[in-house]
């Protein structure tokens, strides 16, 4: 497999090692495409070269990605995958400017170091190409969830965008107490905290921007406050996780990455982190 990762970065550097394809790296920055390609093994291109690839994979920031996708369409022979984090734009922009392409949205819901792991995945037009892409990916240890963009973006919204606000919302509400006060809790947080701050502002910035989910981390704060003592008994309860995971859907879906006989084109749009 010839394979053009737009985009250096740790995503980028990513998917390159995970499959088995002769890489070429391309990117804004060509010292930071230089890197890739000698850490990962492969060469650089350029970002506004000609030459095309089998698979053109973006591995860019999800405000970047839309116009990344057609800017780079053109160079993909038979898929167009990204890895950006969210679904439903890229999707729609890898079918407006590659409508002949077979065409797949990836999101590992992992940090790079942290690999393998669970990577949501979306096939929007299937074929051998984006079917050995796939099958690198299982190949590697990493378990493959088949999603919509519409369910992707959406489980988004709680997992990534109001898990990471109520973390810093902690962090940036705590104050400092004496030593040997710290609790269970407050030290589950605290490492919590630590692995969310500890990765790259922007990534998370980038979350924030594109999924709602802090809007309701505040109005629950702001539930919880206005509460009296029975009230707050009854939302202590309420939180309580058991329903919050629903696996149904990754079941149902687990076998419609294989194939291309297997896959329908979703016509309609259809979540996961690293965290970032």
């Amino acid at each position: 497999m010839e394979l053009l990762v737009v985009g250096a970065g740790t995503m980028g550097r990513w998917i390159a090692r995970t499959v088995d394809a002769d890489v070429a790296f391309a990117d804004r920055d060509p010292a930071a495409a230089e890197a890739a390609a000698e850490a990962v093994g492969g060469r650089t291109v350029a970002l506004d070269g000609a030459e095309t690839f089998e698979v053109v994979c973006l591995a860019v920031p999800m405000s970047a990605v839309e116009g990344t996708i057609a800017e780079q369409a053109d160079r993909a022979r038979h898929a167009i995958v990204d890895v950006a984090g969210e679904m439903e734009r890229p999707i729609a922009a890898m079918t407006e400017h590659g409508a002949d392409l077979e065409r797949a949205s990836l999101h590992p819901l992992f940090a790079p170091e942290n690999a393998p792991g669970t990577v949501a995945v979306v096939v929007d037009a299937a074929g051998p190409s984006v079917d050995a892409l796939l099958a690198a990916l299982e190949a590697a240890g990493n378990e493959l969830v088949a999603t919509t963009p519409e369910e992707h973006d959406r489980a988004m919204e709680s997992v990534q965008a109001s898990a990471h606000a109520a973390i810093v919302a902690y962090g940036l509400a705590r104050e400092s107490v004496p030593e040997g006060f710290a609790t269970p809790v407050s030290i589950a947080l605290d490492e919590l905290l630590e692995q969310v701050t500890d990765g790259d502002p922007g990534v998370y910035a980038e979350i924030q921007d594109r999924f709602d989910g802090a809007d309701a981390v505040a109005d629950a704060a702001a539930t919880i406050e206005g509460a009296d003592l029975e009230e707050l008994r009854e939302l202590f309860a309420a939180a309580r996780p058991d329903d919050a995971v629903d696996d149904h859907s990754s079941d149902e879906h687990a076998a419609d990455n294989r194939s291309a006989d297997d896959h329908p084109t979703h016509d309609q749009p259809t979540d996961g982190e690293d965290d970032a």
